[in-house]
């Protein structure tokens, strides 16, 4: 006879776990990459060719380096696009001042 404190046969609860599961585990998906801050970056360097060159261009540098030390891939070429694009929004500028003169 078998009291009631005993273990049902066969189920050892130190090996109970010990045991992998009788299906196969899916493979790890990381969860995507969020590139917030890299996609403002290239909109300020857009924006950095019509107006105000040197904030809006130095924003999205800014924002770009700031993307790529989280490790956002597109982080760096926000940053080289937001140089660029300050770039040229100043020569633009500069062009449009002495042609007006």
């Amino acid at each position: 006879m078998t009291s009631s404190q005993d273990p049902p046969q066969g189920d050892d609860p130190n090996t109970q776990w010990s045991q992998p599961p009788p299906y196969p585990q899916p493979p790890y998906k990381q969860p995507p990459s969020n590139q917030v801050l890299s996609i403002i970056g290239f909109v300020c360097a857009v924006v950095a060719v019509l107006f105000i060159p040197i904030l809006f261009g130095l924003a999205g540098i800014v924002l770009g380096v700031v993307g790529h030390t989280r490790g956002e891939p597109l982080g760096k070429w926000a940053a080289i696009a937001a140089g660029v694009g300050m770039i040229i929004g100043m020569a633009l500028g500069v062009i449009l001042v002495s042609s007006m003169s």
